[in-house]
């Protein structure tokens, strides 16, 4: 019998992970064959037979009735979805830390811009250039927020939004709301220093809950014996291990009385109840240009309550690959010999070439009914691994659930391209973006209503 993973508590994982190395591994003396190994190690046992999908959901927003859109908008003002808004991310391609914390007016200009966009490019770029490409709009134009600030006030706004539409108190709607963040070790205590002074964004304080994505050295080996490293560099063990974590004793916690440095941390039991009072969970990423235009798809939403009813615990969006420039990702297939579609990441592919992924995952999915996947990840996902500088790190996949949670596959009728502030070539349209975000009427005066000071621009 195979080692099961445990992921009861932080040190029953870590402990977890050398037990699967030495299980696994136990033929390598070196970690140099392993990593000539790695691919082979990941790869899908049943790449050769994999087929198109079948039974794929469109998404056509005209085709949905009034009262599947209707549902939507009472799931979300009665507190009935949970968003959950990864912020751990580190902006290692644009060197300027924790993406949440960025501000552009205060780390950005035209011409850092232009010096970062031509030595990224590897072709010149000039300050004007870069104007263009932001619509004439300079960093300092831009209202005084950081990247994550305008995230949560971008929730915040459209839950106020949709309130005043549907004749509700916008401030009881966004007491009613709950929310996870999820934050790194490293910045944690100064986004949360962050969040309390920005007063939750009118969010109730007792109801936003917190996890710091824990982050592991590598493993080494040594004369057959499997070990972290104290030396080796500490990473995260992928999204996959952020979403386990949540079911692991003393991670979820919310700041008692909105007091940034007093944690109460809830039991596992705690978090799955109130999972279990959620229609829907959804996780977005800070890093998403398109949220700051518009946090809530409500015909997304509607459709995933839709597959929910048909016993879906799982809504995975998919996208057709470029034809004629295909890309690398994540692929969907159907899978013959389970009788059902599957979604592979691209890590698991071998050397298939790009242009046999006809359907990519755009990684954006729902977990209706979220208590199940919940219980799902506490039962522990699959666990692939990667050598980097000389060390072994645990690569799960949280899109694995798709495996052990009954998933539909969706695509939309009109395409949405996916617009992500990545890299400093994204910087042009991240100020572009923003811009936007404060040209919607009535968003500069709500900020400053929730926040209490003015943010006019210099």
């Amino acid at each position: 019998m195979g080692v099961s993973l445990d992921i009861r508590t932080i040190e029953a994982y870590r402990n977890s992970c050398l037990e699967l190395c030495a299980e696994k591994l136990r033929d390598y003396d070196g970690l140099e064959a392993l990593k000539a190994d790695e691919n082979r190690l990941n790869a899908y046992p049943r790449l050769a037979r994999l087929e198109e999908p079948r039974g794929v959901v469109t998404l056509d927003p005209p085709t949905l009735s009034a009262g599947q859109i209707q549902r939507a908008v009472e799931c979300v003002l009665d507190g009935r979805f949970l968003a959950e808004h990864a912020a751990a991310g580190e902006a290692t391609r644009l060197k300027m830390g924790t993406k949440y914390l960025i501000n552009p007016r205060e780390r950005l200009t035209l011409e850092s811009m232009a010096l970062a966009w031509s030595e990224a490019a590897g072709e010149e770029m000039t300050p004007g250039g870069i104007l263009n490409n932001t619509g004439g709009v300079r960093p300092q134009d831009l209202l005084d927020l950081s990247l994550g600030s305008r995230h949560m006030f971008q929730m915040a706004f459209d839950l106020a939004k949709l309130a005043g539409d549907q004749g509700r108190n916008a401030a009881s709607v966004l007491e009613n709301q709950r929310m996870l963040v999820i934050l790194n070790q490293a910045s944690a205590p100064e986004v949360i220093r962050s969040i309390a002074g920005s007063n939750f964004f009118g969010f109730n304080p007792a109801q936003v809950m917190f996890m710091v994505q824990e982050s592991f050295e590598g493993i080494g080996l040594r004369e057959g014996r499997f070990f972290y490293d104290p030396d080796s560099p500490r990473r995260l063990h992928n999204h996959g291990q952020m979403a386990m974590q949540q079911t692991a004793e003393d991670q979820v916690f919310v700041l008692l009385e909105g007091a940034p440095g007093s944690r109460r941390y809830l039991k596992p039991e705690q978090v799955l109840k109130i999972l279990e009072g959620m229609d829907d969970k959804l996780s977005y990423n800070i890093e998403d240009l398109d949220y700051l235009a518009g946090a809530l798809d409500l015909p997304a939403l509607a459709l995933a309550l839709d597959q929910s009813d048909q016993g879906a615990r799982m809504v995975m969006e998919i996208v057709a690959n470029n034809p004629e420039h295909p890309v690398k990702g994540g692929l969907a297939a159907w899978d013959g010999e389970l009788g059902r579609n599957v979604m592979i990441e691209s890590f698991q592919l071998l050397d298939m070439p790009n242009s046999e992924l006809k359907f990519l995952n755009r990684n954006f999915n729902h977990y209706p009914k979220p208590a199940a996947a919940f219980r799902a990840l506490a039962e522990g996902l699959p666990m692939p691994l990667a050598v980097k500088d000389g060390f072994i790190y645990f690569q799960p996949v949280q899109g694995d659930l798709n495996f052990s949670l009954p998933t539909s596959f969706v695509r939309r009728k009109e395409l949405r391209p996916l617009k992500s502030w990545k890299s400093v070539l994204d910087s042009p349209q991240a100020v572009k973006a923003m811009a936007e975000q404060d040209r919607q009427p009535g968003f500069r005066d709500f900020c400053q209503g929730v926040l209490k000071k003015n943010l006019a621009v210099r």
